[in-house]
């Protein structure tokens, strides 16, 4: 089946960096968008970044500049490079993948566990 396992998440003063990583198996990676999700206390859910089979990217105007999504095909891995950290950066962070060209912020079906990523003064 399909697993998606998140990592590289944190405790972190604000302005430093983390580099979470999710590896995938199961499913066709190099066919899948993936994206990001991040989920702080008492709010939903929202999207964070993506990048299309194509390398595409796309980000939520709040962390342009400071995230970095990548993927490497051979290792059916993504990555998010998060710099310049703030405070409301504080979440559990989630990849997931779904097939398809595109980056779309709804639509996926697959989810990892998510990783706490905490930001602090």
């Amino acid at each position: 089946q399909v697993q998606l396992v998140e990592s590289g998440g944190g405790l972190v003063q604000a302005g430093g960096s983390l580099r979470l990583s999710c590896a995938a198996s199961g499913l066709t990676f190099s066919s899948s968008v993936m994206s990001w999700f991040r989920q702080a206390p008492g709010k939903e859910r929202e999207f964070v970044a993506g990048i299309s089979v194509s390398d595409g990217t796309y980000y939520i105007d709040s962390v342009k500049g400071r995230f970095t999504m990548s993927r490497d095909n051979a290792k059916n891995t993504v990555f998010l490079q998060m710099s310049s950290l703030k405070l409301e950066d504080t979440a559990v962070y989630y990849c997931a993948a779904r097939l398809g060209r595109t980056i779309t912020i709804t639509g996926y079906d697959y989810w990892g566990q998510g990783t706490q990523v905490t930001v602090s003064s």
